[in-house]
Formats: structure tokens, C-alpha cells, sequence
């Protein structure tokens, strides 16, 4: 490839459905992604989807909905599957009662590359792997160069139309010197229920994980090696938290009561998947099949559970990983791993049995479904990174039940798709507890996506115009996904047009033309009347 007409840099969920959809329409695009598996959150972080409670039948792309499909059709043709989970037009591989597509990380990052292969034998599209934009040149509000670093040292230039940063953080916003925001608003300047009510706090993010997987072998000896910080992370005892971190009790994030949790309790695995995702064993938070994604039978021949740990008790909020030099970066991602790790000894030697005694130690760390040396997820389950200053600002108080009640959310005449997931946020690097809040289904309006002046980069991930309070409910699985494909629509129309983003946004007529082109796409634009979530 010459030069691309987009560049997207990020190779997750959002940047995989741009360069799918950019591709569809004919545009020569390079997606440059940092890793060897593509897909983000759902492989190389390690997180089923977490979705809402119409996902099988709505509230998503047509092109996310095929990727769902594709990733059961993987199993149905790959893997060894009993005749009634092969029929299964719902089958969740994991029957976790987080998500209703519970898999493997390597299964999605498989569908992942086999969407993309045929765009790539075409020629239309360019997959750079293990690389990362190290500098963006601009020009007043225009992008005019983009320098790529490859992990064997290969530097490469190109000069696109279009940028889109579908990074996991931002990253490209402030090499552009693009307007951004990080961390936590004040309520005096978002004028939202349950921001700060002193001044904003920039470094003061959601937690992030490093998840990673096990299976049980009862009988069998699997301990790891004590890690260098267990006795730290044995001892510590947040200050919101009810009791030590490493333990089966936690906060429910509703009610910021605590909560008992278990291992393993097989009463409760069939417990039915309930209209809020992830409250369906609320009463006993069952934590192995809370991210489980192999059900051992679902398969004619043995294949072990394998469960997904990204629990509360590894995510990890001392300590923002977003716009601090790479030396604290590294500080901070070493002190989530050796958190995990101090999980995994603490669940095989100290964690206690319904038997009276304590350890599982036939846990056994399966290195495997990561494929890394330490077995941990190849890079950190990240839920806030970098917000673009964009034209629309989506405010709690835009979808929030308790603001909204019967109303329903805020109705956006630009919206470009849906979503719904509650406003979830994890304690954060600031020292904050949870705040979980109900939310009416939601739009995602095109403000958010057109940033207030540049011309030619646009967000394609988790960096759109939220507030920390609402990155909580559009950080997700099909928003982000969603948020990506949109982005390669509007710069193709943009491109086709010769218009900028704020242009097409600010015409109505050209704005609706776009909807329309949506639409044809299979991208829903509004909910249809439903019950709150």
C-alpha cells in the first residue's frame, strides 16, 4: 500500500469494525495494531463481552451481531461440541453469567483475523501487527503525517486522509495536540448527580486488570511460587472495602453493602442469566462461573472449565496508567500483575473451603490461553483512557434512571447508533468506591464523536465525548465496536463529500443523508420502546 486513505491506529474491537467497514466501502486502509492478536478487550485483555439484555435481538450493529455469530460457528466447526450445544442457536461456550457469549480469547482473535482476510488478500486493507503511531505531524487542523514504529525497529511514514485513534487509551490525541480530557470532571463543570463535588481530578480513573485464566484439577498440586508481593497484598485492606482485598468478601457495587462470595457452589450453575447483567447470583456470587468460558459440558469429549479471573479482587487502583511517564507506566503494570499472581496463591494456599479447611492448590494457571510467559492477559483490561473534547458531551444526567425515569434517555436528532449498559464504574485511582447507577437505553449521537476542531482524526473507541461518569455505561463491548464503524462511515462520507466532520455535523441535510447511509449499513439508530434496564 501507498498511502492509505485511513489510518487507524488500534488494533481493538473499535478499530477492527473501522477497518471492516472502511474496507466494505473501498477505502485503502492500514490498521496498525500492538499486538499480534487483534480485538482488545475481547482477546488480548481478556473480557467476554459484557452486553445488554436484548443483545441477541437488538441494541447492536448488524456487523458486531456477525461477529457473535461467527465466534459460536467457530466452536460449532472446531471443537467437539455435545449434539445439543451444536444446535444451540444461543450457545455460550463459557456459560458464564456475566456474558451470553463466554469464550476463549484465542476463538475471537481466529473469527477476528478471518473477517479480515479477505479485505487483506484484496489488497484494500494493510494489517500492521506489534506496531504502534510514535508521532503525528499536523498542519493547523489537519493531520499531514503519521510516523509508525514496528517491533523490529522498522520505521515507517505515511500521509492519510483520515486518522482514527481506536487505541485502548487515546494515545494519539495528545500527539496531535488534539483537546482531551482525563480522570474525574468536577459538578461544577458537568453539572452531573454524582461527579465530584470539589475540583476535577484528572488522574483519578477506573481501576484496570490483568485478568488470567484457570482450571481445577482436584488432587493435583498446581501452587505457583509465592510471588515477591504477596505479604503486601495479603495485608492490604482498602479503606472502602470490607475487610482484606484478597478474600470472598467484597462491596456490591448497588448497594455498597458487602457481599460473601464462593468459588464454587454447583447448586447455583444453572441459575438463569438475568435482565442486569451480572446480578443473576447476586446471593451468592458464585466466582468461577462468574467469567468461566469453557463449560466442560458443552463438549462430547473431556475438555476441562477454564474460568476467566477479572474479579474484583485484582482490579488494581493505585495508580493511573494514562498520561504518566513510562517508568511509572511499568511500576504500575508490574504491581497489577504481581497483584494477580498474589490472587492465584492466595485462591491455592489460603482461601477458604465450605470443608473447613483452606487452598484449592489444583487451580492450575493455564498460561495457554494467553500464550505469555507469566500467563497473565498480554496487555491490561483498560476501562478509561483519554476523552476527546467533543462538540456533544454526554452527561449522567442524559440517561441516568433516577433523572430520566419514564422520559427514557436523552434523544439525540444526530444519533448514529445505540447501546445500554448500566453506569459501572470500578473504584478508581483517586481513592473512589463504585458508582453503579441504572440507565435508560441509550443513543450514541455523532457530536460525540466530531471533536471541536481538528479535521481529519476522529475518536473510534472509548475516547468520544463522555464524562467519567458516563464512560462507565459507553465503555462496552458493542458501543465501542459501534463507535469504530461509525468513525470509518463518517470519514468515507467526509472524504466523498469534501467535507470536514463538524460541516457534515452542523448541516442537517448532510447529516441525515449520513443516518440514512447508516441505516443501509445495519446500524440501528433508536430503541424501540422497551422497559428500563
Amino acid at each position: 500500500m501507498d498511502q492509505p486513505d485511513l489510518l487507524i491506529a488500534g488494533g481493538g474491537l473499535g478499530g477492527v469494525a473501522a477497518a471492516l467497514a472502511a474496507a466494505r466501502v473501498g477505502r485503502r486502509t492500514l490498521l496498525v495494531g500492538a499486538h499480534a492478536w487483534l480485538g482488545g478487550q475481547l482477546t488480548t485483555q481478556g473480557v467476554p463481552p459484557d452486553e445488554h439484555r436484548w443483545i441477541e435481538r437488538m441494541g447492536a450493529t448488524a456487523s458486531y451481531r456477525a461477529l457473535r455469530e461467527a465466534i459460536r460457528d467457530h466452536y460449532r466447526h472446531h471443537y467437539p461440541l455435545t449434539d445439543a450445544a451444536r444446535r444451540d442457536p444461543l450457545l455460550n461456550p463459557g456459560n458464564a453469567w456475566v456474558s451470553r457469549l463466554s469464550h476463549e480469547p484465542r476463538a475471537a482473535a481466529a473469527v477476528i483475523d478471518a473477517l479480515l482476510a479477505p479485505m487483506e488478500a484484496s489488497g484494500i486493507l494493510t494489517v500492521l501487527r506489534d506496531a504502534r503511531v510514535t508521532r503525528v505531524e499536523r498542519d493547523g487542523e489537519r493531520i499531514t503525517g503519521v510516523r509508525i514504529l514496528r517491533a523490529d525497529g522498522t520505521v515507517l511514514e505515511r500521509t492519510p486522509r483520515f486518522v482514527l485513534d481506536a487505541t485502548e487509551t487515546g494515545d494519539l490525541l495528545p500527539l496531535a495536540g488534539v483537546a482531551y480530557v482525563t480522570g474525574a470532571e468536577s459538578r461544577d463543570e458537568t453539572g452531573e448527580p454524582h461527579a465530584l463535588a470539589g475540583p476535577a481530578e484528572p488522574q483519578s480513573m477506573q481501576s484496570f486488570t490483568i485478568p488470567f485464566a484457570l482450571e481445577y484439577r482436584p488432587g493435583d498440586d498446581h501452587t505457583i511460587d509465592r510471588p515477591d508481593g504477596y505479604a503486601h497484598w495479603r495485608d492490604y485492606r482498602p479503606d472502602f472495602w470490607p475487610g482484606p482485598l484478597l478474600s470472598f468478601r467484597q462491596l456490591d457495587p448497588m448497594t455498597m453493602q458487602p457481599l460473601d462470595g464462593r468459588l464454587f457452589d454447583p447448586s447455583m450453575e444453572r441459575l438463569q442469566f438475568d435482565a442486569a447483567v451480572g446480578r443473576s447470583n447476586r446471593d451468592g456470587y458464585v466466582l468461577w462461573s462468574y467469567r468461566r468460558i469453557l463449560d466442560g459440558r458443552h463438549f462430547s469429549r473431556k475438555v476441562p472449565d477454564v474460568s476467566m479471573v477479572n474479579w474484583p479482587q485484582n482490579d488494581y487502583w493505585l495508580g493511573s496508567i494514562v498520561d504518566v511517564d513510562e517508568a511509572t507506566v511499568a511500576r504500575h503494570v508490574a504491581e497489577a500483575k504481581s497483584l494477580s499472581l498474589s490472587l492465584l496463591y492466595w485462591l491455592q494456599t489460603e482461601a477458604p473451603r465450605p470443608d473447613g479447611g483452606t487452598g484449592y492448590p489444583g487451580l492450575r494457571l493455564r498460561a495457554d490461553v494467553f500464550g505469555t510467559s507469566d500467563g497473565l492477559s498480554i496487555e491490561p483490561y483498560v476501562r478509561e483512557g483519554r476523552r476527546i473534547r467533543a462538540r456533544t458531551t454526554v452527561r449522567e444526567q442524559d440517561l441516568a434512571f433516577e433523572v430520566r425515569g419514564d422520559h427514557g434517555a436523552e434523544r439525540y436528532p444526530d444519533s448514529v447508533g445505540i447501546g445500554m449498559y448500566r453506569i459501572d464504574l470500578h473504584p478508581c485511582t483517586g481513592g473512589r468506591s463504585y458508582v453503579d447507577l441504572t440507565t435508560c437505553p441509550f443513543q450514541i449521537p455523532l457530536g460525540a464523536l466530531v471533536p471541536e476542531s481538528i479535521e481529519n482524526l476522529l475518536p473510534a473507541g472509548k475516547n468520544i465525548g463522555t464524562t467519567h461518569i458516563t464512560n462507565g455505561a459507553y465503555r462496552l463491548h458493542p458501543i465501542e465496536w459501534n463507535v469504530g464503524e461509525v468513525a470509518a462511515l463518517l470519514a468515507d462520507r467526509c472524504l466523498a463529500r469534501d467535507l470536514t466532520p463538524q460541516a457534515l455535523h452542523e448541516d442537517a441535510s448532510e447529516r441525515g443523508a449520513f443516518q440514512a447511509e447508516l441505516v443501509r449499513h445495519g446500524i440501528e439508530l433508536e430503541w424501540p420502546r422497551v422497559e428500563a434496564y
